[in-house]
């Protein structure tokens, strides 16, 4: 029998604890929440996006004015949940554009706004008038721009003058009405053309009126999936094109994020990429939200609440399954996500080694960490503790394992990965929640983190040393030694600048000698049961030694480095000597019977 003083252990099964919901906080969001309104409240998202189509409001004519397309109830039932609408504008009728249905150059765009012959201007005065008196005051003009015009799935099929002058005009004639509202750029990929934004912006500097006029944007608004380890990145190559452009920084919103499953026995899809599960979905969601906080994004939403009007086998990215509303994990974990991070401050800290990571959140009644293995190993770490006491929290189940520490340190073991060839994400995370600490001092907006190495698509930062960390005067990503890592640009103007702020101090050398840590591969949870036949562990081809030496630690105040475990080895020494024993005794028959 051994006891375990300050360990905890993950439990097979568990039961959500019945705590309190934390206040409503605006900076969770999900799209589309109108659709489940009950479960919204429920998750407890601060703010939703609304698709505005042009060419169902307006079908046949600017006369037309169908308010049936966005319910005013949906906008109603929103403010009396507390989430702010956001809006997004698109879908050019046919009536308006010589080019093509929904995607093509509205007519007469760069004719004066107040011209009648600017269809998009009046359109787009008219919307703007109307809905703010239902609380609508954030428009996101038009959707991925970033997409080229012969590539599919483009939604604008304009030139980059051409969205550019779009967004001109939808700014001037909605402050006309609204002097309030707030115009985003529209959502983009990145990943289409990894320059688009830098070009963008270099032409909106470049424009004489733009500086006297805010640049004719308020947010900047960013699409990312599946690989939460890139948005620190994403969201700093933002910033940096920014600032790359002399334009003032102005906030950055992550509009969509998740990892959609495609082994839900429920919604079985069939896909050529990204074969992930119920769980890898509720963690990927945590993951993210936690890594885009990190990185300064002012707002995270989740795309989307349900997915509505999809046929069986279409892929199904909703918290809530199709028709029968039934909640997947995901939806738990960003149920609690929500709840133990909800009021946080700037800035948020990050901590990462080769196999691990944790990010801190500093909120007025406490602090809450989240940690994850970063590889397809499971990790033991001895994470200081800042106070006497804390909970481990589960993010799918909610529930909550009271530990203390132990010499000052809390061990917390993390599962690893689920990695088909590549890890996606981390493993399963956890909250470490502690209450009386001192979290205050904070802001409430964010900090600015400049890009370091900008990500090549198809690349994986799972498994790798991280020890970049930003720059406390510079805001440039820096090695262990202290040198600035140079940046590779992907185009001709994307070398990112550092910033002038940055979220965290530079990492002062640990008080924690180096450890090295052994770890073994672990199957997936059972909690909760998810057929998973396509989907294997990655089966380690050696042990995992990890160097967590001062110089390799992430972006945390001093003397608090977490240290990964070493193992207790003194099974394998009872079982050594019990085989050289055995080895012996065969001799000495053998020579006996000779």
């Amino acid at each position: 029998m051994f006891l375990l003083v300050g360990v905890w252990v993950w439990p097979e099964t568990a039961v959500p604890a019945a705590t309190a919901q934390s206040a409503r906080d605006p900076r969770f969001g999900a799209v589309e929440s109108f659709w489940a309104p009950g479960e919204a409240a429920e998750l407890g998202v601060g703010w939703e996006r609304i698709l505005f189509y042009w060419n169902e409001i307006q079908p046949t004519g600017p006369n037309d004015w169908n308010t049936l397309h966005v319910h005013e109830e949906w906008l109603a039932e929103a403010r009396a949940q507390g989430r702010q609408v956001t809006g997004l504008l698109k879908n050019t009728p046919v009536w308006a554009t010589d080019g093509e249905p929904a995607s093509g150059v509205p007519r007469g765009l760069y004719l004066p706004i107040d011209d009648p012959g600017n269809l998009w201007a009046n359109y787009t005065r008219r919307v703007a008038s109307y809905y703010s008196g239902h609380g609508v005051h954030n428009w996101i003009i038009w959707n991925e721009p970033d997409i080229a015009p012969d590539v599919y799935g483009h939604e604008f099929s304009g030139s980059m003058a051409d969205y550019y002058q779009l967004v001109k005009v939808a700014y001037m004639s909605i402050k006309q009405v609204d002097p309030n509202a707030k115009i985003h750029l529209g959502g983009m990929t990145y990943w289409h053309d990894p320059s688009w934004l830098s070009r963008f912006l270099q032409m909106v500097a470049a424009d004489p009126d733009a500086a006297a006029n805010n640049y004719y944007f308020d947010i900047i608004s960013l699409h990312i999936y599946f690989r939460p380890e890139t948005i620190p990145q994403i969201v700093g190559n933002a910033f940096a094109a920014q600032q790359q452009a002399g334009i003032p920084l102005k906030p950055v919103w992550i509009n969509e994020t998740n990892a959609r499953p495609s082994t839900d026995p429920e919604w079985p899809v069939q896909v050529q990429a990204f074969e992930l599960d119920l769980e890898q979905q509720a963690w990927y969601i945590t993951q993210a939200v936690a890594l885009g906080f990190y990185s300064g994004a002012g707002r995270i939403s989740v795309y989307k609440l349900i997915d509505i009007n999809i046929a069986p086998g279409d892929e199904s990215w909703g918290l809530v399954r199709p028709y029968d509303f039934s909640k997947r994990p995901a939806f738990f974990a960003y149920q609690n996500t929500i709840k133990y991070l909800a009021g946080f401050t700037y800035p948020v800290q990050r901590e990462q080694a080769g196999n691990y990571t944790i990010v801190r959140f500093d909120r007025p009644q406490g602090t809450t960490r989240v940690l994850w293995a970063r590889t397809g190993l499971s990790v033991t770490l001895n994470v200081p503790a800042l106070a006497d006491a804390a909970v481990l929290v589960d993010p799918i189940t909610g529930a909550e394992t009271p530990i203390t520490p132990t010499g000052g340190n809390y061990e917390v073991r993390l599962n690893g990965a689920r990695c088909a060839g590549e890890c996606y994400m981390g493993g399963a995370p956890v909250f470490l929640v502690e209450g009386g600490t001192d979290g205050g001092g904070g802001t409430a907006a964010p900090p600015v983190v400049a890009a370091a190495n900008t990500p090549t698509p198809g690349a994986t930062s799972a498994g790798g040393e991280d020890t970049e960390t930003p720059d406390a005067e510079t805001g440039a990503a820096q090695t262990a030694a202290g040198t600035p890592i140079p940046t590779e640009p992907s185009g001709p103007t994307e070398t990112p600048y550092p910033t002038a702020t940055n979220m965290v101090p530079v990492p002062k050398p640990s008080n924690t000698p180096t450890v090295t840590s052994t770890s073994t591969a672990v199957p997936p949870t059972d909690l909760p049961p998810t057929p998973d036949p396509e989907i294997a562990v990655e089966a380690p081809t050696a042990t995992e030694a990890v160097d967590l030496a001062a110089g390799d630690e992430g972006a945390i105040v001093e003397g608090e480095t977490a240290v990964a475990e070493v193992p207790n080895s003194n099974l394998g020494v009872w079982l050594l000597g019990g085989a050289g024993m055995a080895a012996l005794l065969i001799a000495f028959a053998w020579f006996r019977r000779r």
